[in-house]
């Protein structure tokens, strides 16, 4: 470093740190700390322009400005309409900055401020305590023409409780098949949370008016967030990717046709891989704990008869969930779970 400086104000510090393969950021950090950060000088005030407008010219500008005639006016036409009467007062660019420094350059529109949405997180530890429902397009006859299908689901058991197809989305037809719905199953007042998207049936008076008479609370996405509907999500792609989906439907009643086989398919056939590989019908109803038992039974036996075969660990059936979760909380890291780093002395 002592070399680097003695040799700089011969060649330059370029020069220098170059003949010594030396990093000038390394020399300027060297300096700074020696001098206990007295290299970092402090900012000079930036000297008056000479072109500058005076206080007498900004004054006269400013009464221009706020003048009757142009107080509602954009600085370019009032920079046009001066020109064309042969008065020059200054350039657009110096109104302006006249006028911000003067706090006279803000929005005029009543623009909306989005509100910052606040991430759902919703538990679920038993069937009925959380319900997801959407609504996705099944393409009709013809280009252009589509059907709506309306499917509300439990997101413990993922069994679908209720549905339609229907020629258009109507907050109508959902506030109709969520009451359907709720009746069906029996939900008791302030028991259930009705989770959705932010569509507009979804968000629409009359669903929720219904939902305050019902006592149920709801609870919607963000915006453009699919991950916090991921439950109904999922479903519209299991019915989409099934082999038997067509490309469009002849009718609305051939989509009904071909829904009633899928729900019937998907509720009470479907192994589903989040709920242990059970049916969404067991689970909804509380046979899949006897359903596990008889798993482990089958396993035990074949454990018995070939031990070698799993190498001396008997096998488990998939376990059943205990919860089902819509954006679990993040877990902060425990002390104890902390690795502590190996000390480099033995």
């Amino acid at each position: 470093m002592l070399a680097v400086a003695e040799l700089a104000p011969h060649i330059g510090l370029q020069g220098a740190c170059r003949a010594f393969a030396l990093n000038r950021g390394f020399v300027y950090r060297e300096r700074a700390r020696h001098h206990g950060g007295a290299a970092r000088c402090a900012p000079r005030a930036r000297p008056r322009p000479p072109l500058a407008f005076s206080s007498a010219e900004q004054e006269r500008l400013l009464g221009v400005l706020d003048s009757e005639r142009f107080v509602d006016v954009a600085p370019a036409t009032v920079f046009a309409t001066l020109l064309d009467e042969g008065q020059y007062y200054g350039s657009i660019r110096t109104m302006y900055r006249l006028l911000a420094a003067q706090g006279q350059s803000g929005e005029r529109r009543n623009q909306r401020i989005h509100p910052v949405y606040t991430k759902p997180e919703l538990l679920a530890i038993r069937p009925n305590e959380v319900w997801s429902w959407d609504i996705t397009k099944l393409k009709g006859p013809a280009k252009w023409t589509c059907f709506h299908l309306y499917v509300i689901l439990d997101i413990y058991s993922r069994y679908v409780v209720g549905w339609l197809i229907a020629h258009r989305e109507s907050a109508e037809l959902a506030e109709q098949l969520i009451a359907d719905t709720l009746e069906k199953e029996n939900i008791a007042p302030g028991t259930l949370t009705l989770h959705a998207d932010r569509g507009t049936s979804m968000r629409s008076k009359p669903v929720a008016a219904l939902l305050i008479d019902l006592e149920v609370a709801k609870t919607h996405s963000r915006p453009h967030v699919s991950d916090d509907n991921p439950y109904s999500e999922a479903q519209f792609k299991t019915l989409k990717y099934r082999p038997d989906f067509p490309a469009r439907f002849g009718s609305i009643a051939d989509a009904r046709a071909h829904c009633q086989q899928f729900f019937r398919w998907y509720n009470h056939e479907h192994r589903h891989g989040g709920i242990g590989l059970m049916a969404p019908a067991a689970v909804h109803d509380g046979t899949a704990a006897v359903l596990t038992a008889q798993r482990a039974v089958t396993l035990d036996a074949a454990y018995a008869a070939h031990p070698i075969r799993f190498k001396g660990r008997a096998p488990k059936p998939p376990p059943l969930p205990t919860a089902a979760w819509i954006n679990p909380p993040n877990k902060e890291p425990s002390p104890t779970s902390i690795t502590p780093h190996r000390s480099l002395i033995s």
